[in-house]
């Protein structure tokens, strides 16, 4: 059980190591280039799969009758679309702008919806679950219809023509991230006890994470041993990554804090399906933007680190003043 636990704390940490050292242990493994070529392909298979199972389990826990429209849910809508559409025009009137790259590392970490693994943080934190469910659903059809609308102008694809190249994504980023809801709503519905029974394996969407993390980090790292960016540039897409990290923790309390559902706003604006954020980095954006999405895991990694630390220290200092207070 202390394995277990010990693997359960650390488990940022060993999934960015293992997908890393991975790396390098598989392209110094003498193989044939056609076995190397299937690899990448099963990589690029495997993970949107990981990333529906994710959702579809995080969904398999949710009462559509309990989901409720709050007022900082358009507040903070508002903000993530308005800021990634912003930073998309932007780079569409300066298509040759040095800083289209950390830009787009920008747009990533911005329009990435919330966590799977939000509403638990938010539920230690004492937050309100139902609200931060409510808000993943709403900004992940959001981005679902974004991203395919706005990206085929701020990234081309040369070899295909606008509307062509949003069919594709719209392909890609749709079915992953409505598709689990829709599936687990028919399933609700048409085999309850099934649903209901996938509902309580919440721990898998856990373990599918951190394998998703490990592979993620590995692309990632694959694309920065392989780059021809700038070191300078890499490293302001680990400057920007945190920036968006802290801005949108920060906004979102704050925007939060008027509703009195400070907790909940903040995890919602501020911890992203990071996984996700790679993915699309190197399947939409310039590759190297993928390091955004792998540090901003880091970064609100932390941060929630930080947030539960300050909680139970709370919780402990409130606790020992009514065994005072009880006493006398």
């Amino acid at each position: 059980m202390k394995i277990v636990q010990f693997l359960k704390d650390w488990t940022l940490i060993i999934a960015i190591l293992a997908g890393i050292l991975g790396y390098f242990v598989f392209v110094n493994i003498p193989l044939p280039g056609s076995v190397r070529a299937s690899a990448g392909s099963a990589v690029g298979v495997i993970q949107p799969l990981l990333i529906f199972a994710m959702l579809f389990l995080t969904f398999c826990k949710v009462d559509p009758r309990s989901l409720r429209l709050c007022r900082w849910h358009l507040w903070l809508l508002a903000l993530q679309c308005g800021l990634f559409l912003l930073i998309g025009c932007v780079l569409i009137a300066l298509p040759h702008s040095g800083l289209r790259i950390v830009l787009e590392g920008a747009m990533i970490c911005l329009i990435c919806p919330t966590a799977t693994a939000g509403a638990v943080v938010t539920k230690k934190l004492g937050g309100n679950v139902n609200n931060i469910t409510t808000y993943t659903v709403l900004i992940n059809l959001a981005a679902a219809l974004l991203i395919p609308a706005l990206v085929p102008f701020v990234h081309p694809n040369p070899s295909l023509n606008v509307p062509l190249s949003a069919a594709l994504i719209l392909g890609k980023v749709f079915p992953l991230l409505l598709f689990p809801l829709a599936a687990a709503l028919t399933l609700r519905y048409a085999a309850p006890k099934l649903y209901n029974r996938l509902g309580r394996y919440q721990e898998v969407s856990f373990y599918l994470w951190a394998v998703a993390l490990a592979l993620a980090m590995a692309v990632t790292t694959r694309h920065i041993v392989h780059s021809q960016v700038a070191l300078s540039t890499q490293m302001w897409l680990v400057a920007v990554s945190l920036i968006c990290c802290a801005l949108q923790f920060y906004l979102g309390r704050r925007i939060g804090l008027r509703y009195n559902d400070m907790i909940t706003a903040g995890q919602s604006f501020g911890q992203k399906n990071t996984v996700l954020a790679i993915w699309m980095g190197y399947t939409f954006f310039t590759p190297v933007t993928a390091i955004a999405g792998g540090f901003y895991s880091i970064w609100h990694n932390v941060v929630n680190s930080w947030q539960l630390y300050e909680h139970k220290k709370s919780a402990a200092n409130e606790a020992s003043s009514v065994a005072k207070t009880v006493k006398q």
